[in-house]
């Protein structure tokens, strides 16, 4: 087969981290020749499709299990995302203002909401701390029926939900569109190697085999199967994390969360207006760990199994983490949650800590709906890697596992990257003009 003109970057995976990758090379560096190869046929159809996520766009501002300084962190590249939208034409169908809030209940909650109030309030010039009343007026149906103490830090006019595949498409369009650059965008192209190469690496897809002098693989658990190949990554394993949602009728005007427990490595369930869905609320998401790389899709039960390599560090992290009553109590009950006679029973109780009065007649499972986020095993700490999962070994090669705290960071994930890529090809980054959009 003849050889093919080299890109400078090729990116693969066109969910919404790669084309966010794709829009920052394009629109701001001079690099002149990017790719983008995805294996299904549209962009963002896998995990950054609206029916495989929470829909969020974390400000760090009601998510109970950060640090204030994680907190600024996540704030700083959710702002990109909502100047990047801003301007659009397409903006209402890619941001969404609802209020939100995280309740607190009970005396320990309560206590703990209104101490975070104090410490983020000076940095969120929109949070509130809403008392009974308050709560009453936003989300009526969080008070109704409930007798407990309760209290809600609350954000009620600012963007707060994003079709991440509306962000995806978006992405390429405003890349594809800059002048004096060959971008090209490949669907339905499935790549099965990567090999190092005299002028960079060799990407060999189901379209024939591309060259570049930098490869960045964004896509998700594929990532690692990716560089396990390749030989890097090996001190990790990885755990999938499939998330289930539940429907209700329109009962929430708002996202709703609840108060992380700190015990459990996984997130609160919350709900929420649906974005693609009109005039349903859903809940969830549940946690429960299966064998593929992709929800649904069992033919990546073998790329799992290569990149589990259940050994004995393996064994050891999850035998740590079942030890604990409440993960393991936790893990068998999201276990059930997925068993079609029992599952809306067993939900409903979760469901009423963010609505007290739901009957279980009001809810249904969403079928065919939740994504896998690819929670990484440490195998040298024995322990899950909760944050951020990039490997980049400084020769022309970046995998993105998992981004913090997903796609919310997007756009800044893709300046780590760009960063990354600009000085090891010798090109230049018109930061000025990136700070002047996005910052």
């Amino acid at each position: 087969m003849e050889k093919t003109h080299t890109q400078d970057v090729i990116i693969i995976g066109g969910g919404v981290s790669g084309t966010a990758l794709l829009y920052l090379l394009a629109e701001y560096t001079d690099i002149k020749n990017i790719m983008l190869l995805e294996k299904y046929g549209e962009i963002a159809n896998v995990n950054s499709h609206g029916r495989n996520n929470s829909q969020t766009l974390h400000c760090g501002d009601i998510e109970t299990n950060y640090t204030l300084d994680k907190a600024l962190q996540v704030q700083a590249s959710a702002n990109m995302v909502t100047r990047y939208a801003e301007d659009l034409k397409n903006k209402d169908n890619i941001l969404y203002k609802f209020p939100k809030m995280v309740i607190g209940v009970g005396d320990k909650e309560v206590s703990q909401l209104r101490e975070r109030f104090k410490e983020f309030s000076p940095h969120y010039p929109g949070m509130k701390l809403l008392e009974r009343e308050q709560i009453a007026k936003v989300e009526p149906e969080v008070i109704n029926g409930r007798s407990e103490d309760i209290v809600a830090l609350a954000v009620l006019d600012e963007y707060t939900a994003v079709n991440f595949q509306a962000l995806s498409k978006s992405f390429v369009e405003q890349a594809t569109a800059v002048s004096n650059k060959t971008v090209n965008v490949k669907l339905n192209c499935h790549v099965s190697k990567i090999k190092k190469s005299d002028d960079g690496y060799a990407v060999k897809t189901s379209a024939g085999t591309h060259h570049a002098k930098f490869v960045v693989v964004s896509s998700g658990g594929h990532s690692l199967l990716f560089a396990h190949r390749m030989g890097y990554g090996l001190e990790f394993s990885c755990l999938p994390m499939a998330g289930s949602f539940y429907y209700a009728p329109d009962v929430l005007k708002g996202k709703v969360y609840t108060v992380q427990n700190d015990k459990l490595p996984f997130a609160a369930i919350h709900g929420d207006p649906d974005v693609l869905v009109p005039d349903k609320t859903r809940f969830g998401p549940t946690a429960l760990a299966l064998p593929v790389l992709e929800r649904y899709n069992w033919k990546t039960l073998p790329e799992f199994l290569f990149i589990f390599k259940l050994d004995f560090n393996v064994i050891k992290t999850l035998w740590g983490l079942l030890r604990v009553s409440e993960i393991r109590n936790y893990l068998f009950k999201n276990f059930l949650f997925e068993i079609p006679m029992v599952r809306r029973r067993l939900f409903l109780s979760d469901a009423r800590k963010i609505v007290p009065a739901m009957q279980l007649k009001e809810l249904t499972f969403a079928k065919k709906t939740g994504g896998i986020r690819p929670v990484m095993i440490d195998k040298r700490n024995h322990c899950l890697h909760l944050g951020e999962a990039k490997l980049s070994p400084g020769n022309g090669l970046i995998f993105n596992m998992t981004p913090s705290p997903g796609a919310t960071s997007c756009l800044g994930n893709a300046e780590k990257d760009m960063d990354i890529i600009v000085e090891y090809l010798g090109a230049n980054i018109d930061k000025d003009r990136l700070a002047a959009n996005l910052k």
